[in-house]
């Protein structure tokens, strides 16, 4: 599952299928699959700015579509999506809908896990941050406190 959220998309694939969208939308309404792509790619951008934008396509795709399966797919993109922008709580949320679909559902189970395992990772690497800072911060007022007492 690391492999598909971590993947990032060729600048030339991002170009071509951006060009694609923006071509469809000046001419009238843009089709489901150059959205797809469009967005797909905007989601495996290194830019956080590109995989919010990636997301609300696919939102938006989510939104207007009565295909199931497309629903699915879109909810499964829509995740990692998420988890790439860190807002684990949100790709949970697409991962439990899915399983409520297909409680089957291979993919959607291992990005949960993929997820959660992430979430506690990070979790614990911003408490020792936090920890870090607090006895480094103590340490500067040790300092201090025997620098004056020195004085006096």
């Amino acid at each position: 599952m690391e492999f598909v959220v971590e993947e990032t998309v060729d600048t030339a694939d991002l170009k071509k299928f951006e060009l694609q969208y923006h071509d469809q939308a000046r001419k009238g309404p843009v089709s489901e699959k150059a959205q797809f792509d469009y967005a797909w790619c905007l989601v495996r951008s290194r830019y956080q700015q590109d995989m919010k934008r990636g997301v609300a396509l696919l939102e938006d795709l989510f939104s207007r579509t009565s295909d199931e399966t497309a629903k699915r797919d879109y909810l499964f993109y829509m995740a990692v999506g998420y988890t790439r922008i860190k807002e684990y709580q949100q790709a949970l949320k697409y991962t439990a809908a899915i399983a409520k679909i297909e409680p089957k559902n291979r993919q959607a189970a291992e990005l949960e896990k993929y997820i959660k395992d992430k979430m506690k990772k990070e979790g614990f690497m911003g408490m020792a941050i936090v920890g870090g800072a607090a006895l480094a911060i103590g340490g500067l007022v040790g300092i201090a406190a025997a620098a004056i007492a020195k004085k006096s």
